[in-house]
C-alpha cells in the first residue's frame, strides 16, 4: 500500500496519542475522503473521518486533520482507555479497499513511553535526508548508518570512510555544528531502500546508542526523473539537470563531487568555483521550471565520479549523478589555446559535425558566476563579430583590435529547444605590444629608409662598403645585363602585382556576399532564457543559405534549405562585376601575352597594336 504510518504507537492512560499517516500527493488523494477505523473480526469500522463522521464513544476525543499539501494526515486519540488498546487502520476512501496502513495502539500506565521510530516517506527515485543526534559524548566517536535486517545490522556508511557498495556514490555522512549531531542523505532511492535503519555511534551491539528509522519508498509517476548516469567523451562536455523546489528565494544551489568522507565543493550560486575547475564549469539556473543546470567540458579520465546537486535546505530533493568518461571523438573543434598581440586581429574558431546543423551556435565568455554571450549590435561598431562559414561548419568569434581586457575564457556551444548540449572551451591570452606588420609599417613612417637602415626588400643586411664594391666592379656588359634582370623583374612583379589585385577583388565581393553579425562589448548574465533565445546574439544556420536548393544530411535528421532568389539590385550588381571581371582578365590577358609596354632604346615606349578580343559569356 502506499500509504505508509507507524507500525507501533504507545500511550499512556488518560493521556493522548497522534498518528502521522502519509499518502501519495495525487490530485485525486488529496480530494478523497480520510479516515481512522479500529478493526474487529469481520470489517473495520470508522472511528473518525474527514466526512465529519465520529464514532459513538469517541465524541469530544478523537479528531482527524487533511494536511493535502503536506501529503499527510493526522490522527489525535485524547483520554486514552485499556479499552482503546488494539489495531487500527489509517486509509483514504472506503475501508478496506488497500488504500491503507496497519497500526498498533498499546496504552500502558508506566511513566516510561518507548520511543518509536522516526518515519521518513520517500518518493522513488528521489532524496531522504536523516538527522540524529546524541549529545556531546558522540562528538568524536565512530557514527554510523547501518540497516536492519536478519542477520543484524549491516553498514551503510560510517565516518570511517566504509560505504556499502550499493551505495556507493549515492550516500553521504555529514557532522552537523550541534556536537555529537550529524545527517544522512542518500539519493536515487528505490524499492530496496525501505526499511528499518539505525544511526548511532560507537559499535553496534557492543558501545554507544542507536536511534530506530523507518523509510517507505512510495511512487508518483507524474513527477520526471533525472537519468542517474551520464556518459561523457574525453575531451568534450556533459550536461546535469538538477531538479529542485526553493523554500525560500535565497536558497544556495551548489553542486559537488562526491568522495567517500565528504562532497567536494565544485560551484554554487554565490558565484565560488574551484579553483581546479576555472573556465570549466558554469551553472544555469531556471526558476522557472524549478531545475539549474551544471555544464562540465574539458572532460577527463580524472573526472569520473559521483556529482550530486544539493541545496542548503535539508527537505529540498538532492539529487546524485554518475559520470562516466570515454574515449572518442569531441563533436565541437578548434584551438583551445590562442595568444595574440595588443591591437592585432584574432579569430576564435569553433568547427561542428552534421549532427548539429540544425543547432543553435553560440560563443559566450565565462565567468565565475554565468557564461555571458556575445550580443549583436551595430556592424559599424568596433569589436568582435560571430560569422558562420556554412561549408567548412565553422562559427568565429572575431576580434578587430584584440585589448588586454580581453583575456580570459571564451565559450563556444550548441542548443536547441532550450537545452544545453555540448560545449568547447578556449583561453585566449592577450600579450602587450604590436605585431611585426605594424611595427615595420611606423618604422617606414618616422624612421629611415630601408637602405639607409641596412636592410633591403628581401629583409638581408648589407653595409655601405659592399654597396660601394659593387658599383666600382661593374662593366658595361654587367649594366646591360642588369638592366635585362630589372626589366624581368619588372614583368614578373607586374603579373603578381595583377593577379593579386584580381584575388583581393574577388575576396572583397565575396565579403560583400558574407552574413556578419557584429558584436560589441556588452555584456549580459546568461540563463536558460538565453539559451532558448540564442537566437537574438548567436549564429543559426539560416545565416549561412546557398543560392540552390539541397538536403543536408545531419546525424538522424534531414534539413531541406529552400531557394533564395536574388532581388533586383543583386541582378544588376551581378551585371557590373561582369563587365569588371571582363576588364580584369583583358589586363590579365595583355599581361601574359607579352604585350606588356616596353622601353626602346631612346627611352620611349612603345606596344604593338592587338585588338581587343571578342569576350563571349561571362569570365
Amino acid at each position: 500500500s502506499p500509504v505508509f504510518g507507524p507500525w507501533q504507537v504507545y500511550g499512556l492512560l488518560n493521556g493522548s496519542v497522534t498518528i502521522t499517516c502519509y499518502y501519495p500527493p495525487t490530485s485525486v488523494n488529496r480530494h478523497d475522503r480520510k479516515y481512522w477505523c479500529r478493526e474487529s473480526a469481520m470489517s473495520c469500522r470508522t472511528v473518525v473521518s474527514t466526512s465529519g463522521y465520529v464514532a459513538a464513544g469517541y465524541q469530544g476525543r478523537a479528531s482527524l486533520i487533511d494536511y493535502p499539501e503536506s501529503k499527510h494526515f493526522q490522527i489525535t486519540m485524547s483520554g486514552l482507555t485499556e479499552a482503546d488498546a488494539g489495531s487500527y487502520q489509517c486509509g483514504i476512501g472506503i475501508n478496506g479497499r488497500g488504500l491503507s496502513h496497519k497500526v498498533s495502539l498499546e496504552v500502558s500506565e508506566g511513566p516510561h513511553v518507548p520511543e518509536g521510530a522516526e518515519l521518513f516517506y520517500v518518493e522513488l527515485h528521489s532524496t531522504v535526508t536523516m538527522t540524529c543526534s546524541f549529545g556531546k559524548e558522540a562528538a568524536n566517536e565512530r557514527k554510523f548508518l547501518c540497516k536492519l535486517d536478519k542477520s543484524g545490522c549491516h553498514n551503510i556508511i560510517d565516518t570511517y570512510g566504509d560505504v556499502d557498495n550499493d551505495y556507493t556514490g549515492r550516500t553521504l555522512l555529514s557532522n552537523e555544528e550541534t556536537p555529537g549531531s550529524f545527517s544522512i542523505m542518500i539519493t536515487q532511492m528505490g524499492w530496496q531502500d525501505s526499511g528499518f535503519y539505525l544511526c548511532g555511534y560507537g559499535i553496534y551491539g557492543k558501545s554507544g546508542e542507536t536511534k530506530e528509522l523507518d523509510v517507505h519508498v512510495y511512487e508518483r509517476t507524474s513527477v520526471p526523473q533525472g537519468k542517474p548516469t551520464i556518459i561523457g567523451v574525453k575531451g568534450s562536455s556533459a550536461t546535469f539537470e538538477c531538479h529542485y523546489a526553493p523554500l525560500r528565494r535565497s536558497s544556495l544551489k551548489y553542486w559537488c563531487k562526491w568522495r567517500q568522507k565528504g562532497c567536494s565543493r565544485i560551484i554554487d550560486s554565490s558565484g565560488f568555483v574551484s579553483p581546479l575547475y576555472e573556465g570549466r564549469v558554469i551553472m544555469v539556473d531556471n526558476p522557472a521550471n524549478k531545475t539549474f543546470s551544471i555544464i562540465l567540458n574539458q572532460l577527463q579520465d580524472s573526472d569520473k565520479g559521483y556529482y550530486w546537486c544539493m541545496t542548503e535546505e535539508k527537505k529540498e530533493q538532492q539529487s546524485s549523478t554518475e559520470l562516466k568518461v570515454i574515449d572518442g571523438e569531441p563533436g565541437l573543434q578548434g584551438q583551445k589555446d590562442v595568444e595574440a598581440q595588443v591591437g592585432s586581429q584574432v579569430d576564435l574558431t569553433c568547427s561542428y559535425p552534421c549532427k548539429y546543423y540544425s543547432y543553435e551556435k553560440y560563443w559566450c565568455r565565462w565567468n565565475s558566476t554565468s557564461c555571458t554571450p556575445m550580443p549583436a549590435s551595430d556592424q559599424r561598431q568596433p569589436g568582435p563579430d560571430v560569422t558562420c562559414d556554412k561549408d567548412n561548419r565553422t562559427v568565429l568569434l572575431s576580434f578587430h583590435s584584440v585589448t588586454k581586457a580581453d583575456q580570459g575564457w571564451y565559450w563556444c556551444g550548441v542548443t536547441r529547444n532550450g537545452l544545453l548540449g555540448e560545449t568547447m572551451a578556449v583561453y585566449l591570452t592577450v600579450t602587450e605590444g604590436q605585431s611585426d606588420g605594424h611595427n615595420l609599417e611606423a618604422e617606414h613612417i618616422d624612421g629611415p629608409s630601408r637602405a639607409e637602415s641596412g636592410v633591403n626588400p628581401q629583409g638581408r643586411a648589407f653595409s655601405d662598403a659592399g654597396v660601394q664594391s659593387a658599383a666600382g666592379s661593374e662593366s658595361p656588359g654587367q649594366s646591360q645585363g642588369s638592366s635585362t634582370l630589372v626589366l624581368s623583374l619588372s614583368l614578373t612583379g607586374g603579373v603578381l602585382l595583377v593577379l593579386v589585385t584580381a584575388f583581393a577583388i574577388f575576396k572583397y565581393r565575396q565579403l560583400k556576399r558574407s552574413d556578419l553579425v557584429s558584436v560589441g562589448s556588452y555584456r549580459t548574465n546568461i540563463s536558460m532564457s538565453d539559451f532558448e533565445s540564442m537566437k537574438g546574439y548567436g549564429v543559426s544556420n539560416n545565416a549561412c543559405v546557398k543560392e540552390n536548393e539541397e538536403t543536408q544530411i545531419g546525424g538522424d535528421e534531414f534539413i531541406t534549405t529552400e531557394v533564395t532568389p536574388e532581388s533586383a539590385a543583386e541582378t544588376k550588381k551581378a551585371k557590373r562585376s561582369s563587365k569588371e571581371n571582363a576588364d580584369l582578365a583583358y589586363s590579365t590577358f595583355l599581361l601574359t601575352s607579352g604585350t606588356i609596354t616596353q622601353g626602346d632604346s631612346s627611352g620611349h615606349s612603345t606596344a604593338p597594336e592587338v585588338p581587343p578580343p571578342t569576350w563571349q559569356g561571362q569570365i
